[in-house]
């Protein structure tokens, strides 16, 4: 049986479309719903691309680099490898999706997020009396523009050095660069839960009573969630010095909370919330959140990489960026305790 993806032109031009990734112009030319049924089921138009070419990325049976440029059109499909090596780090130690609450597809630099403020009163629902005038709750836009950051590292290799090399190997350093990417994100989205969007929102700071010595009490931890009214406070991102005071509180080493964190390899408190550490965030510092409302990313673009440099094999300054922005939704959905 002859498959439409053997039959492929590939060419520089299929990164160059407008709105669309490499991978979404390849299954637009051989969709993956032509496969049901038949043994490449599973597999996207970019993974049959690999099969095609008989290039092996992962495993103990991995080919070199150099496989890629075979020929010219195989060539074309080294971009996306390195693409989604990056991409593939920069999940793996992800924390953005478990502080977000919304993510925007924007393409620009500058965007202006929605807004909405209602005072105590607005917060409750009334009962409504007949022909009375329904509450309500003004959603606007932010007046000032959230800007974007461009995020990424440089790959500095020469063909040469690294023609030769195991592409199982070689994805190892592109998911670290990915995590570096990956962590500069993260430095943006606390930089902007601590101190606001531009839009005069910076997070309410609450410091430990002066009697404490720098000290965590469970109290104060119970004090902290209490504030957060009417608000879930469900995540708490902690520095690592924070991370050890909260270990050593005896309220977090209940047997179920040990056993939830043996499970899973989460860490939950005894109110409720996961419980998240990152070096991006500074000493004596603990941010609570309602993920489901205190924070929007903006996502400018995916990972992109400089595709002509790559497909003919200039390593030597190819840039790896990702575009992103953060913007706050409910001001009080966030708070931060001071040590």
């Amino acid at each position: 049986m002859a498959y439409r993806y053997d039959n492929l032109k590939l060419e520089k031009g299929m990164y160059r479309e407008a709105g669309r990734s490499f991978t979404q112009t390849l299954e637009r030319e051989d969709p993956s719903e032509a496969y049901k049924g038949t043994p490449l089921e599973g597999l996207d138009a970019y993974q049959r691309q690999l099969k095609r070419f008989d290039i092996k990325v992962k495993g103990a049976g991995s080919d070199v680099v150099e496989k890629f440029f075979a020929s010219a059109q195989s060539a074309v499909l080294f971009p996306e490898y390195i693409a989604r090596s990056v991409r593939q780090g920069m999940e793996e130690t992800n924390l953005l999706p478990q502080i977000t609450a919304a993510v925007t597809q924007f393409n620009g630099m500058d965007y202006r997020s929605i807004a909405s403020v209602p005072e105590k009163e607005d917060k409750s629902l009334r009962r409504v009396e007949e022909r009375a005038s329904i509450p309500q709750t003004e959603i606007r836009t932010q007046e000032n523009l959230v800007r974007l950051h461009k995020r990424g590292r440089m790959l500095v290799a020469s063909y040469e050095a690294i023609r030769y090399q195991k592409l199982d190997l070689f994805s190892v350093t592109l998911r670290q660069i990915g995590a570096y990417i990956n962590r500069m994100h993260l430095e943006d989205a606390i930089d902007v839960i601590l101190n606001g969007d531009g839009n005069d929102n910076p997070a309410q700071v609450i410091s430990l009573p002066e009697n404490s010595g720098g000290k965590l009490s469970y109290g104060d931890l119970v004090d902290f969630w209490a504030k957060f009214d009417p608000y879930e406070m469900n995540t708490l991102l902690v520095s690592g010095d924070v991370m050890l005071q909260l270990l050593k509180l005896s309220e977090l080493q209940n047997p179920l909370t040990g056993l939830n964190f043996q499970g899973t390899g989460k860490l939950t408190t005894p109110l409720g919330a996961e419980l998240l550490r990152t070096s991006a965030l500074g000493s004596g510092t603990l941010i609570g959140l309602d993920r489901r409302y205190a924070l929007e990313m903006v996502q400018g673009s995916d990972v992109l990489v400089e595709y002509d440099k790559l497909i003919d094999r200039q390593l030597e300054r190819a840039a790896i960026t990702s575009v992103s922005g953060f913007a706050k939704l409910f001001v009080d959905a966030a708070k931060v305790l001071e040590l």
